[in-house]
């Protein structure tokens, strides 16, 4: 898989069915606020959006400091990255592409972060794993792959999310709201162009 390429144009747009973003992410806020991340030039990664993720970590404010977070579909790593950049105090990033973990892990190094784990998998392999539970999960999975519903089940079933976690879901916005496990309260949905976002609780009591 290739390397990020420093050389790439911040206008170099990848293909695909969803607006495609620059191969480079800001941090919109917190301690790296303004930061430009690279991220590998692969067809799959498509960031969340600036405004999506600001909306997305409003609504998470209070929340975020001192959590332990899983970006799950990590990509980019745009979603754990905010997250370290506003104080969680751990973000575990899991992705399949072994171009991916290596530019993940590269850029914690780089911003000399060592807060943030990048893991090599993909995600029904990680959740069949011992469950070591988040406070906040993110899931953007590839925009045309409908997994979110086997994913939250795979969540719950495992115990990887605590009782009262929140869970960042996007997905098309013309699949409408995803669907959820039973205990789970579905607590904001926005659309921005193609992309739907909302934000989900697991309100089930439990050991977690």
């Amino acid at each position: 898989m290739p390397r990020k390429n420093p050389r790439i144009r911040i206008n170099a747009r990848p293909g695909g069915d969803r607006p495609g973003p620059a191969f480079v992410l800001r941090i919109i806020g917190g301690e790296w606020r303004g930061r430009k991340i690279h991220f590998p030039p692969l067809q799959a990664i498509r960031p969340t959006p600036d405004r999506v993720r600001e909306t997305v970590f409003n609504w998470l404010q209070g929340i975020v400091p001192g959590s332990r977070c899983l970006d799950l579909y990590a990509g980019s790593g745009a979603l754990g990255l905010e997250a370290l950049s506003r104080g969680a105090n751990e973000v575990v990033f899991v992705d399949v592409e072994p171009a991916v973990v290596r530019h993940i892990g590269d850029t914690l190094r780089e911003l000399g972060c060592d807060r943030g784990r990048a893991v090599r998998s993909d995600a029904a392999g990680f959740l069949a794993g011992p469950p070591t539970p988040f406070d906040v999960i993110f899931l953007d999975p590839p925009f045309a792959e409908p997994v979110l519903p086997e994913t939250c089940r795979r969540i719950e079933a495992g115990g990887w999310l605590k009782a009262g976690g929140l869970v960042y879901l996007e997905a098309p916005a013309a699949a409408g709201a995803p669907e959820l496990p039973p205990g789970w309260t579905l607590l904001k949905s926005k659309r921005a162009g193609e992309v739907g976002y909302h934000l989900a609780r697991r309100d089930a009591a439990g050991t977690t």
